[in-house]
């Protein structure tokens, strides 16, 4: 499966109830970044409540600039969050579902 696959699916809990869409997913790089950099590694997904459409990059703690855009933004995403990817229960080909007991981080990045 490609990880793209992912984005558009509904997000389902451990009842069946819906509880958002993949927005996007969250990876991490690990290591030496400049020198033989590790692959990335999935840490989970981000899922938004209220909107199947990307956060175009104002998910950065850091970045408030248009300050228009920027508020628009953070209003269609509230409630968003990342599912880690153990809270990951099951993916079919058009739904993913959360363990039980899965726990809301925050979906925010921190700028460098």
């Amino acid at each position: 499966m490609q990880l793209s696959n992912l984005l558009g699916l509904r997000v389902l809990d451990a009842g069946h109830h819906p509880v958002g869409t993949v927005v996007d997913v969250r990876l991490e790089m690990t290591g030496d970044r400049t020198d033989h950099p590790r692959a990335p590694e999935l840490v989970g997904l981000v899922v938004s409540p209220r909107t199947r459409s990307s956060y175009l990059g104002f998910e950065r703690t850091g970045i408030n600039a248009p300050a228009v855009i920027a508020a628009v933004a953070r209003w269609r995403h509230r409630g968003t969050f990342l599912a880690g990817w153990d809270d990951v229960a099951r993916i079919s080909s058009d739904h993913v579902t959360l363990r039980s007991g899965y726990r809301r981080q925050s979906a925010a990045l921190r700028t460098r």
